[in-house]
């Protein structure tokens, strides 16, 4: 509540003095100018007799009329000057342009003079009512925008004070206003540099610092208050002469100068004793500041009005000039808000400075070049020369400002005037690169090099608007990877009134934010948010840190940026596109290629043809079962590749495209290859349709079914033997005790009638057929068997020469020649030995019987994954309408053999094949009549357990 109540009150007193301040420099302005004030051009001080002349101003008056410096002024007009009141009473009746008569010795002899006086020069008083505006203005600016902000109240004050020094000018006629002007100027003389002292003093805002330079400020005040004591002892006690008015004048001069340097030489030391980057950003432009606003007024007015050495009257107006860049400098360095303004504002006042004075320069020059030439060359120009002339100087400011605003950006930025070019020139060329990371990464290299921060990073928005940490540097590697984490919600700048960016002076102490998303703006330490938008949606966010040297961005870098964030958006849009195109060209890339793969992978040969017949597609299934190459198939007709039958039935195919299916089927097909192989397929025959359903061509599907229909058949075979096999089983059971009976009563019939020649040769026909149907029967059971048999490991050449060796005598006299290629690597493999010699014989014996006059047979076994044994002989063949019942029992070609050949049971081959079956193995056969045949084996091999 108190401090409510200081608020107020200080608040009300501001105001109060403010409004009184500014009325009293209203109507100390228009007294100003209602009247002149006349000026003799001489600096009097009182002496004996009179007053003697200090100071005669060239060119003015004085020094016109003959005055010299040490001349004693005894009269004016005929009246008596002891003092310098009197004389300027004489000079305000005469009034300026007037002619005073000055009465003067010089020497011993009594001169008499005639003055005409002037107006007194006031563009100076003007200038610094300017100045004292400047104040005003920011002071207010400050207290209204960062009412809060340390030192605002101090600088406001400060501020007032100095507006109150500049603007209140006191006339020498000290009417009773002018008394409140002369104090109120007296007061802001001895307060203003007391307070700007005492604000260097106070400013860094340490509490160890303040209390060490309490008696500082302390001190600060004493000569402020010696000065008002001293005016006011000098109007009560001493003789108010002009000696003791310009002592006191130069004395309270010397102690604004004083104050100037003591403040600049503090905050020199605490910018260099300061760890705090925005502190030491803060106090370096303070230094800079004041050293730029004191340095020429106190050397080109100061120090020439204290040693009493003339100058020109123009430097004395433009060091004036200097003293506004103080209160700019200190405005926007309290405000702590976009703080880097403060170069610009530097670099542009000594831009508009410069370029001012040049201006004027070549003005001056020029205005006397023109002069000159028109006075001597063209008189009948007249004024219209000076006027082309200032025409002309006006046209040279805008160029000349760029020229130096140029040199001093590289003067005070150095490398980063340079880089900034560099960074505009990286904004233009951003569209020229599509790869998305490549882009991330150019973009925080190109920012750090050339904006010389130490972090850089940028977050990209998802599709929901979420941002995510993408490309950094100089970030701690702990935040990679850890976007769950990092809370940026603070990142929102779709919203209304968000701005063109987020400046985060303190990112350890956020306050203004939530928890989660304070800890994320600690972790990052990231200073600057700058959104990349594009078509009022935000692509991205570019995330940036103080400079190398501890330094915030100006406000320039940030414009920069901003106008650069446009580009980056495009940029990163384009490349985000790019990079989707690529993805999904990619995809379908890699969905062509899978697609492909299963065209070229299916077990099922696929060829495709245009609505002329033309083959568009063949796969490498189409390759192998047609034994053509796809780069002869492609492009040719389809009646060039194919036989007649198959087109004929596309055609018919093509006819019945109406159907319900659409689809054409062609079962157990069978074609002709080119290399003249018989293929047996199931082929389908199909419209290809595009996605609008047009028909743009056929399809064609051909099921290769050869080796299933093999299959087939050896499974039908193998049904049919086996159903056989029982039913032989049950009649040999069934026929063998007959035949026992049948074969003992013959036997014992022929013992009884034995001698009897009619019926002896008939019992003994009777007992051969009973051993001929008894052998049959064997047979039947031998094929009937298929379990019971024990297999051990076997060679399966041992077996085989085994066989051969029973039967090398019957080769011989068969004129038969034997040829064998046995794999002596040969694996063993389970089998029952006496079964497959059986197997073995059966076949020899057969090949022996084909060759009735003799040949070749031969015997070879390979491993290729299982055990083959191939069985060729040159005998008679067998002929292809037989081939398919060799297997089947009580077939043969043997009913009636030849001479030499052993008479046919039918079931040699059918007990080698269910012995075959027995063994899990195969016997396939080639056979051409008249060229011999090749019965071809399969064994499985032995299958042994992997040690561990």
């Amino acid at each position: 509540m108190q401090k409510s109540f200081q608020i107020r009150v200080s608040v009300v007193l501001l105001a109060f003095f403010t409004l009184s301040a500014v009325i009293c420099a209203c109507f100390n302005f228009y007294q100003e100018a209602q009247e002149q004030t006349p000026f003799d051009g001489v600096t009097w001080f009182e002496a004996a007799g009179g007053l003697r002349a200090h100071r005669v101003f060239s060119g003015g008056p004085g020094e016109r009329a003959g005055i010299k410096p040490g001349d004693l002024l005894v009269e004016a007009n005929g009246h008596p000057t002891p003092h310098v009141a009197s004389l300027e009473r004489q000079m305000f009746h005469t009034k300026p342009y007037g002619t005073a008569t000055y009465t003067v010795i010089r020497d011993g002899y009594r001169v008499e003079l005639a003055v005409i006086l002037e107006a007194a020069d006031r563009s100076l008083n003007q200038g610094f009512r300017f100045i004292a505006l400047v104040y005003l203005g920011i002071g207010l600016y400050v207290l209204f925008r960062r009412w809060t902000a340390p030192r605002s109240t101090h600088f406001y004050i400060f501020c007032l004070a100095s507006f109150v020094l500049y603007s209140f000018k006191y006339s020498d006629r000290f009417t009773d206003f002018d008394w409140v002007i002369y104090w109120g100027n007296v007061l802001a003389t001895a307060l203003q540099p007391a307070l700007f002292l005492h604000f260097a003093l106070a400013f860094p805002e340490d509490k160890r610092l303040d209390k060490n330079r309490r008696w500082l400020i302390a001190l600060t005040y004493v000569p402020a208050v010696a000065i008002v004591g001293l005016r006011i002892t000098a109007i009560n006690l001493w003789s108010a002469t002009a000696l003791l008015d310009d002592r006191l004048n130069k004395f309270a001069y010397a102690y604004l100068a004083t104050c100037w340097v003591l403040a600049s030489g503090v905050f020199y030391i605490s910018y260099r004793r300061t760890d705090m980057p925005l502190r030491r950003q803060q106090l370096k432009w303070l230094t800079r500041g004041t050293v730029l606003a004191i340095a020429p007024f106190t050397l080109l007015y100061i120090i020439p009005y204290l040693t009493d050495i003339p100058v020109p009257a123009l430097f004395g107006k433009l060091a004036a000039i200097s003293l506004v860049v103080l209160p700019l400098t200190f405005s926007w360095a309290i405000i702590r808000y976009r703080l880097m303004d403060v170069d610009l504002i530097f670099k542009r006042g000594v831009t508009y400075t410069l370029a001012t004075a040049a201006v004027v320069g070549l003005y001056f020059l020029l205005v006397s070049i023109a002069g000159e030439f028109v006075h001597n060359k063209l008189p009948a120009f007249g004024s219209w020369g000076l006027i082309a002339a200032i025409i002309l100087a006006s046209q040279l400011f805008d160029p000349l400002k760029r020229a130096i605003q140029g040199r001093i950006d590289k003067v005070f930025d150095r490398k980063r005037y340079d880089y900034r070019q560099t960074l505009i020139e990286f904004g233009r060329g951003l569209s020229s690169e599509t790869d998305l990371a490549a882009l991330l990464n150019s973009i925080v290299d190109r920012l750090s090099r050339t904006l010389l921060v130490t972090q850089v990073a940028v977050f990209l928005a998802d599709e929901s608007g979420a941002y995510t940490l993408t490309a950094a540097r100089g970030l701690p590697p702990s935040l990679a990877g850890q976007d769950r984490e990092l809370d940026l919600g603070f990142l929102d700048f779709d919203q209304p009134g968000s701005g063109s960016h987020i400046f985060l002076e303190n990112t350890q102490q956020a306050l203004n934010l939530p928890e989660p998303q304070r800890r994320t703006v600690a972790a990052l330490d990231l200073n600057y948010y700058l959104p990349c938008r594009l078509q009022q949606r935000t692509i991205a966010v570019i995330g940036l840190g103080r400079t190398a040297d501890a330094d915030f961005l100006s406000s320039e870098d940030v414009e920069v940026l901003e106008s650069l964030a446009s580009y980056i958006g495009i940029a990163l849009q384009n490349a985000r596109l790019y990079a989707s195109l690529e993805q999904k060209a990619s995809e379908y890339e890699r969905l062509k290629e899978f697609n492909e793969n299963i065209v070229e992978s299916i077990n099922v040969g696929i060829l495709a043809v245009d609505l002329e017949e033309r083959i568009e597609s063949w796969n490498a299934q189409m390759e192998v079962l047609y034994a053509l190459p796809r780069a002869e198939a492609l492009g040719k007709f389809l009646s060039d590749v194919f036989p007649e039958s198959f087109v004929t039935e596309f055609h018919r195919a093509k006819g019945e495209e109406g159907t319900v299916q659409g689809v054409h089927n062609l079962y157990k097909f069978r074609i002709e290859t080119r290399a003249g192989e018989q293929r047996t397929a199931n082929i389908a025959i199909a419209p290809l349709v595009s996605r609008n359903f047009a028909t743009v061509g056929r399809i064609v599907l051909v099921d290769d079914i050869t080796d299933r229909v093999e299959l087939e058949t050896q499974l039908t075979q193998a049904e049919k033997l086996s159903s056989i096999g029982l039913l032989a089983a049950g009649v040999a059971h069934e026929v063998n005790t007959p035949l026992a009976v049948i074969s003992s009563y013959a036997q014992m019939l022929a013992k009884q009638v034995r001698g009897d020649e009619r019926v002896g040769p008939l019992l003994d026909k009777i007992t051969q057929q009973t051993f001929r149907a008894s052998e049959i029967v064997n047979g039947l059971l031998n094929f009937s068997r298929t379990s019971g048999t024990a297999f051990t490991e076997i060679n399966i050449n041992t077996v085989i020469q085994d066989t051969l060796n029973l039967l090398e005598h019957q080769f011989k006299t068969s004129n038969v020649r034997l040829e064998s290629a046995l794999d002596g690597s040969l694996p063993t493999i389970l089998g029952n030995p006496g079964k497959l010699q059986q197997v073995f014989l059966n076949l020899f014996l057969n090949a022996k019987d084909a060759m009735a006059g003799g040949g070749t047979l031969r015997v070879a076994t390979e491993v290729n994954g299982h055990i083959s044994v191939s069985i060729s002989d040159t005998g008679s063949g067998i002929s292809p309408e037989h081939v398919k019942r060799i297997y089947d029992p009580f077939f043969t070609t043997k009913s009636a053999p030849r001479e030499g050949q052993r008479r046919g049971t039918g079931l040699g081959l059918a007990v080698t094949y269910g012995i075959i079956q027995e063994h899990a193995g195969k016997i396939d056969v080639q056979s051409q009549a008249g060229r011999g045949t090749t019965f071809y084996l399969e064994f499985p091999l032995v299958r042994k357990p992997v040690n561990a």
